[in-house]
Formats: structure tokens, sequence, C-alpha cells
């Protein structure tokens, strides 16, 4: 994210927090931050680690306690599949949507198909089963990531022709 729309989007998420009564402490505004640079599904120990460059003495509890406001206040998403933890991007208006998981390079995207959501919600209920929560998750591989694939498949082999050609 850009530093204009990721300083919009601090500010708006401390606007959010505001109007709920809560705040968003410097701590929490940094992993939030960190967070939007990211830009896919990062690990609590990656943000740790990102967070002692910052802060030398930060822990563990300090990162996940700050994870746990902001997935309470539904600014981020936890991707169950992964265990990493990714931006919600409608921000102050999560709709829990379905999210698609990259599964090589944990870039996530919301999809906002209600209808979809709804019918899938229904097939489950009718198979007998209870979401275990809001979250949907599909894994899969994005565009960029099945472009690399593709290019490495098609690399290794014009390799092996010219190898074959000798």
């Amino acid at each position: 994210m850009h530093g204009d729309s990721q300083e919009a989007a601090l500010t708006l998420a401390e606007e959010y927090c505001r109007e709920r009564g809560e705040k968003l402490t410097p701590i929490r505004r940094k992993v939030l931050e960190l967070l939007l640079n990211s830009g896919r599904a990062t690990k609590a120990y990656s943000l740790l680690d990102e967070m002692r460059q910052i802060h030398p003495g930060s822990a563990p509890p300090t990162v996940y306690r700050a994870l746990d406001f902001l997935l309470s206040a539904g600014l981020v998403h936890r991707i169950e599949s992964i265990n990493a933890f990714t931006v919600c991007h409608d921000l102050t208006q999560c709709q829990h949507g379905i999210l698609v998981v990259c599964q090589q390079c944990g870039t996530v995207t919301e999809l906002h198909q209600p209808k979809l959501r709804q019918a899938l919600v229904a097939q489950i209920e009718d198979a007998g089963y209870r979401l275990a929560s809001d979250e949907i998750e599909l894994k899969g591989l994005c565009a960029a990531c099945q472009a690399a694939e593709a290019a490495a498949t098609a690399a290794a082999g014009s390799a092996a022709s010219v190898a074959a050609a000798k």
C-alpha cells in the first residue's frame, strides 16, 4: 500500500476505534501498519521480528495482544489455514466474505458475493455442519504465482529440449 493511502487507512482505523470507544494504541497502530505494508498474510512471528527492529524489547505477548484487539475490532482477518493475519480490505466495513488465499505467496483476496456465501453456508448446514467462524477460506494459487509457475515449467521444458538435442 502506498504512503498516502496507508496513512489514510490508519487514520480511518483510529477514527473507527474512537467511535467504538476504543483506542488504537501506538503498538496496535504499528502492527496494523506492518500488515498494511506487507500487503499479504503475515505470520505473528514475522510481525514480531519487524517490531523488534523498531522496538527492540518487543515480546510475543505484545504482538499477540495487538492482533487480538485488531481481530476483535474487525480490522484484520486471521487466516487459519496458514496461521497468519491480513488487513481487512474494507477496514471498517468488514463483511466477512470469502477469503481466497494463495498457498505460494500468501496474497489474500476477499470475495464479497453475499448470495454465493449464503448458498455455500446453506449447503454446509444442509450437510449437518455449523461453521466454526465467520471466515470462509479457499486455498489457491494467485495469477502472479500461476504465471511464475508456468514460466518455470516452460524454462525447464526448453532446457530439457536443448539437452535432448545435443
